[in-house]
């Protein structure tokens, strides 16, 4: 009994600090208590908060490349000055991967969207310590393994092309000399902001499969187990799957907004800790447009997809440089990495950043359809226009409007008997579009017409006011757009209010009157023949099929 004591000690003592790091919600809030305690710390004055973080989890070629002399000595990779349940929490976040259907390195921001924790790091790295055009070279006259020679002689570094030197005051600096010196007929530069962020990735994702010629792309969204105290996030699906998911983009372009904005900010930068706060709350220096729910928009205001495919050309020709070996790159030629780019660039730009951030049923916690869902035959023709009467005020944070689609969610269940909420999909005021019963399965808000077309909503009463104008975008264009493109609406699509087809004031007067001033806006359709049921009119403040 004794030897069976002493044995299940040593395993809670070896296995605590992953059991306590388990017992830690997978939030942003973690992530800044974490950076919080480092900034307090004179011992890490060596390296940076998200420098230490990431070179004590991850041992990213590519990156160190980019951010790194060399590797750090164990004192600097320490983070015994963290409590056990926040030292564990830290490198389980680090690096991110997919597998088997789940993602790791990710956790929950408040404003309801999933971000991977390691490129946000890596785009803090970058704005602490500058952001930098970095030339490549396209042509060697050195063997690979000289170059690495000629580095080894530089110090012990994982980079065998642009050395960077650590100086006196701890900031590390890049030389963007290239070793050894070579003459080239062409070269490009790239972003070390955007290479350790998005650009790198981007073009890994697009590069065609080992064995085929099917690259594995944008990946998908997911479901965290609980929203509370998330633990364990699942994607939607599973086939296939792409670390280039949702959650990693949002990290890629957060990481790369904050960046931009650390770089650009006077000496000494703020408190990483602080400026998460703001990002992930009210917004940046109290700009509510600089916050995370509106990532896709700045993100797109921050490099056009014509830089873009630049950028990734040149971190593929970075990558191939530093991996020779890669089977996937060694045999691409500059050409064919240029249409890789060309690719990634166009897809990452009209699938994601041109549309809608929309959060899954299972991010506003959706009870479960009741019966079988009907699917629809797609595409559709219509996109019908509703707001909500009640709520009557418009939801401008995630906590408020998941709340509102539980609440409309409950009423079209309970009250009104229906199998789910009504509508295919509802746009709140927080920058967000909500899933109701989405792009593939039968609605019930435009009595008649559920399998014709899209019903979508806006949180609020519009009667005598207009939704924010970014909802009204939303509404408009960017979500219309990519229905279009993925094959959910016909090119011919007509907008129409839910007043045209129904006897109801929704979607108010002034909504309206607005979207009759919409491209895709139709006339209501002609009127019922003798003999015609009528519509069932439902009261005013009531909400309606």
């Amino acid at each position: 009994m004794l030897l069976w004591g002493c044995l299940f000690i040593v395993l809670d003592v070896l296995l605590w600090p992953e059991s306590r790091a388990a017992s830690l919600p997978l939030q942003m809030d973690s992530v800044i208590q974490i950076l919080a305690q480092l900034e307090q710390e004179e011992s890490i004055l060596q390296l940076t908060a998200p420098g230490l973080l990431l070179m004590s989890g991850s041992a990213n070629n590519f990156s160190q490349h980019l951010l790194f002399s060399g590797v750090p000595s164990p004192m600097q990779l320490k983070l015994d000055f963290l409590s056990p349940e926040l030292q564990a929490l830290a490198t389980s976040l680090i690096p991110h991967g997919v597998d088997s259907g789940q993602e790791h390195g990710v956790v929950l921001a408040p404003d309801g969207s999933t971000v991977a924790v390691e490129p946000l790091l890596a785009g803090l790295e970058v704005g602490l310590r500058g952001r930098r055009s970095i030339p490549i070279s396209l042509e060697f006259i050195a063997s690979p393994s000289e170059v690495i020679a000629a580095h080894k002689k530089e110090g012990p570094t994982l980079a065998p092309q642009v050395s960077m030197t650590l100086q006196d005051d701890g900031n590390i600096s890049p030389d963007p000399t290239i070793l050894p010196t070579v003459q080239t007929n062409s070269s490009t530069d790239v972003d070390n902001l955007l290479a350790v962020t998005l650009t790198k990735a981007l073009g890994v994702a697009f590069l065609p499969g080992p064995g085929t010629h099917t690259p594995k792309g944008l990946g998908p969204d997911g479901c965290w187990d609980q929203i509370s105290a998330p633990k364990t996030f699942s994607l939607l699906y599973s086939e296939a799957p792409s670390a280039l998911t949702v959650a990693f983009l949002h990290g890629a372009l957060d990481g790369a907004l904050l960046g931009d904005y650390l770089s650009r900010h006077p000496k000494p930068s703020p408190p990483l800790s602080h400026l998460l706060a703001q990002y992930y709350g009210a917004g940046v220096e109290g700009d509510p447009q600089f916050r995370s729910n509106f990532r896709r928009d700045n993100g797109a205001s921050l490099i056009s997809q014509e830089s873009l495919v630049q950028q990734i050309e040149g971190s593929l020709l970075l990558l191939q440089e530093l991996e020779p070996s890669n089977s996937q790159l060694k045999n691409l030629s500059q050409d064919q990495l240029a249409e890789v780019a060309t690719q990634a660039a166009k897809e990452f730009t009209e699938a994601f950043l041109e549309c809608p951030a929309i959060l899954p049923r299972c991010r506003w916690q959706a009870a479960p359809y009741r019966g079988t869902p009907k699917m629809l035959k797609l595409p559709l023709g219509f996109l019908y226009v509703h707001h909500t009467y009640e709520p009557n005020q418009p939801c401008t944070s995630f906590s408020q409007c998941a709340a509102d689609m539980r609440s409309m969610q409950r009423f079209h269940q309970d009250i009104r008997g229906w199998d789910d909420i009504g509508y295919s999909f509802v746009a709140g005021a927080d920058g967000y579009v909500y899933e109701g019963r989405g792009w593939r399965w039968v609605g019930a808000h435009t009595l008649g017409h559920n399998s014709l077309g899209f019903g979508v909503s806006i949180i609020g009463n519009y009667t005598a006011t207009l939704p924010a104008a970014r909802v009204l975008s939303t509404v408009r264009d960017s979500l219309p757009r990519c229905a279009l493109r993925a094959g959910y609406l016909r090119p011919d699509y007509t907008v129409q209010g839910h007043r045209q087809l129904v006897r109801t004031e929704c979607p108010g007067d002034a909504l309206y009157r607005q979207i009759s001033t919409w491209p895709h806006f139709g006339p209501p359709p002609q009127p019922a023949g003798p003999g015609t049921l009528s519509a069932v009119v439902f009261p005013r403040r009531r909400r309606k099929a």
